[in-house]
């Protein structure tokens, strides 16, 4: 469970249990305690979610970028400019005088 999940179930948690009144007196479910653990299992996940960000994030299986390492040595402190090459092709040869045909 991520950050914005444990977010999420907290707000709704505060919601069911401090802006839902119920009118009857004896509900078969209490929205009031469904709020407060909400409340809490949003809680208990989002600090999991922190206690756990270092080793679960991006690099934990590998596939993090590397660090940077500056510029290359000898490197003025700019990109190095970018070189195009066009390749251009060769016009087909002109259709000359109809000649025999060859043997």
């Amino acid at each position: 469970m991520g950050l914005p999940v444990s977010l999420l179930l907290i707000a709704v948690g505060a919601i069911l249990a401090f802006a839902v009144n119920q009118s009857d007196p004896n509900p078969p479910v209490d929205i009031d305690v469904v709020g407060w653990i909400l409340m809490v299992v949003g809680l208990v996940g989002g600090l999991l979610s922190l206690m756990l960000w270092d080793r679960l994030g991006p690099g934990a299986l590998g596939w993090h970028r590397g660090g940077y390492a500056g510029p290359p040595a000898g490197d003025p402190g700019y990109a190095p400019r970018r070189r195009t090459v066009v390749e251009e092709e060769e016009a087909p040869p002109a259709p000359g005088p109809p000649g025999p045909p060859p043997p």
